[in-house]
């Protein structure tokens, strides 16, 4: 795996940790998830920001975002008991299709 797909790696893993951490903070009157918070969308924001030397802005922004939004959504079901109705698993399954789509046909995203 190339290592600028790494460094999104990192950034989105990173942004899933600082929501995650944004939902614990309680509107920010818990300390400590609120310092998460920060420290973590600091790391996403400085790994994306690497990543983009390599991957057009367009496509490192559509994984990093569709890749969020999956992860989040299964850690608000599993962690925050948040449900998830027929047309969310739809629309995330469309989400994961289109990261897919991205990786296996797209001559912009760089492999």
């Amino acid at each position: 795996m190339p290592l600028h797909y790494i460094y999104l790696i990192v950034a989105v893993a990173a942004e899933t940790i600082g929501t995650t951490a944004l939902q614990a903070s309680n509107q920010f009157t818990r300390v400590a998830p609120t310092m998460l918070v920060v420290a973590a969308y600091g790391v996403a924001f400085y790994f994306l920001g690497i990543a983009l030397k390599y991957i057009p802005v367009g496509i490192a922004y559509a994984l990093w975002s569709g890749l969020g939004i999956v992860l989040i959504a299964l850690i608000g079901f599993t962690v925050f008991g948040q449900r998830l109705d027929l047309p969310a698993v739809v629309g995330l399954a469309m989400i994961i299709g289109g990261i897919v789509v991205i990786q296996l046909f797209s001559n912009t995203a760089t492999h």
